[in-house]
């Protein structure tokens, strides 16, 4: 039985001598041996600029060598990795990197261009480029002939700052020590099957924790190879063909680029690949039996945040839509407000759930505070997530009569129609359907007289194409679709907001609202959806309503 270790730089230091391949790039491969002596000098390197104060390195690059080194030079050096989101920008990037008390930031030239005329209280020599010409002599000069690791170096370690996705707010850094992301090396291996002879396709992005706890941890604990893409991050047009280049057996994935993956142009060899299996979230059921049907592969929908993780166990019986059963007994489905465990779901044919009201609640895990590893300078969110004893996973979820367990999205997501509750994420699946729909966000926006609308926002790659009658026709031949939950307003987008880990920005959306300069169209009439494009003056007919119900303050400034 394999000798499990209780740090990350325990476990890098095991692939000295590795000479099977551990990096591999379009242009360049390295042995497991090359990779962790690059990462000692860049340790040797981040350790030599140390200062006082917490020994945070930000990181901002794309999928490159340079990431997977400096990740491996941190763990050897006792730093903590701050991945910062390239997608950032402005006052919301520098706000978010002095937060993070970052000492040093590993960067590129495009990168430093987004941080030039920013206040982030670092000077000059606090940035490392990593294309500058001076930088390999530098790398070079603090190579070392035996690897080692500082012997300060425990489970307990901070190893990772994670921000959150920022999907419903602005993001809190998630703290991960050294340990639990080896525990998460060791779990995520016996539990998606990774081996050493795995090549796993690294096209999430470094920077959040898909990447970094579902492929590079697992890769390190087996000795498997990291293949990183040509285009340097997630590219629809680009993934079969890397795929095939590297022979690629696994890979991970979120919801938004399955769904890009698909709108892709099928081509009679896409079946003929190397790929084994994948690992992601929030996938449509539609989007996972294509992409099965498409390139042989089996996925794992999984449920997990860079919080926590292992709340729900893998059975081959769950229906389409069940992420599983329950891990353990701790893990349940609760109402927030009487802490009283929900009924389970009743399901009709289609899978929708009967008693929303009584079956849909919070999932916690009510031995989970243990594993909760906090956020980073914020206690107000740590106690937000860990109530009597409990945490919170801020997730709405059901389990149905036979003992499954499903999402039903954000508790954000919750969506008060009328009087009844119904899920954001059980409409978007239903949205996701239609041929023509490459993304969507649904989400609440003020009626005028009381409680929400149901707002759907969808992405399409040609919006004079897009025919509102036809659609409309589509949504009311769907019959899972609940007559509070057929979108009320609909904005047609060619390019949705999304997070740097390809989720849709929801609350940037919910925050226009209907104000926005692309096309909305608005239910008129009673019965089936009828969808009508809103011109100005509707809007401000719409927002009149409210003065006249004198709900005035529930619209946006």
């Amino acid at each position: 039985m394999k000798l499990e270790r209780a740090t990350i730089a325990e476990m890098l230091l095991d692939r000295l001598g590795d000479e099977h391949l551990g990096t591999r790039t379009g242009e360049r491969d390295w042995t497991w041996d090359e990779t962790i002596r690059e990462s000692a000098a860049r340790g040797a390197l981040a350790a030599s600029r140390r200062t006082e104060g917490p020994f945070h390195i930000g990181v901002l690059l794309e999928n490159v060598p340079e990431f997977l080194f400096w990740l491996g030079g941190a763990a050897l050096s006792g730093a903590t990795i701050v991945g910062i989101n390239p997608t950032r920008r402005g006052a919301e990037l520098e706000a978010e990197i002095r937060y993070v008390d970052c000492q040093l930031i590993v960067t590129d030239i495009d990168g430093m261009a987004k941080l030039r005329g920013l206040d982030l209280g670092l000077t000059e020599d606090r940035f490392v480029l990593v294309d500058d010409p001076a930088y390999a002599e530098t790398v070079a000069a603090h190579r070392v002939e035996e690897p080692a690791a500082d012997p300060s170096i425990d489970d307990s370690s901070l190893f990772l700052l994670l921000f959150t996705s920022g999907t419903t707010g602005m993001s809190k850094a998630v703290r991960c020590s050294q340990g639990r992301l080896a525990r998460l090396a060791y779990a995520n291996s016996a539990k998606y099957g990774h081996v050493r002879e795995d090549v796993d396709y690294c096209c999430m992005p470094l920077f959040h924790g898909n990447a970094l706890m579902a492929l590079w941890a697992p890769a390190l604990a087996n000795g498997a190879t990291i293949c990183l893409p040509h285009a340097r991050k997630f590219s629809a047009s680009g993934f079969l063909p890397d795929v095939k280049y590297f022979g690629a057996t696994f890979f991970t994935y979120v919801g938004k680029a399955l769904s890009y993956l698909m709108t892709t142009e099928e081509r009679p060899d896409d079946i003929d690949n190397t790929l084994v299996r994948g690992f992601g979230t929030e996938a449509s059921p539609e989007d996972k039996a294509e992409f099965v049907r498409r390139f042989g592969a089996q996925l794992f929908e999984g449920y997990g945040s860079s919080e926590g993780a292992g709340s729900v166990k893998l059975d081959p019986e769950a229906p389409e839509g069940a992420l599983g059963r329950p891990a353990h007994d701790d893990v349940a489905v609760v109402d927030p407000e009487t802490r009283v465990d929900c009924v389970r779901a009743k399901l009709d044919e289609h899978g929708r759930v009967l008693n929303p009201d009584e079956a849909i609640g919070e999932m916690i895990d009510k031995g989970g505070a243990k594993r909760f590893e906090g956020y980073y300078k914020n206690e107000q969110a740590i106690a937000d997530r860990i109530r009597h004893g409990w945490y919170w996973t801020g997730d709405l979820g059901y389990i149905d009569e036979a003992g499954f367990i499903y999402f039903a999205g954000r508790k954000g997501d919750w969506i008060r129609v009328d009087g009844e509750n119904t899920s954001a994420l059980m409409i978007e699946r239903i949205v996701r359907r239609h041929p023509k729909v490459i993304a969507t966000g649904v989400y609440a926006v003020p009626d005028p007289r009381s409680g929400d609308q149901v707002m759907a926002a969808i992405e399409v790659a040609d919006p004079t194409d897009f025919d509102p009658v036809e659609f409309a026709e589509f949504l009311a031949d769907q019959d899972d679709l609940g007559t509070k939950s057929a979108p009320r307003l609909l904005r047609v987008s060619t390019d949705l907001p999304v997070t740097g880990s390809n989720k849709v920005l929801k609350r940037e959306l919910q925050a226009h609202a209907w104000r926005c300069d692309e096309p909305v169209y608005r239910w008129e009439g009673r019965g089936a959806p009828d969808y009508v494009l809103m011109s100005e003056e509707d809007k401000d007919e719409l927002e009149a309503q409210f003065a006249a119900s004198g709900r005035q303050r529930f619209l946006n400034d």
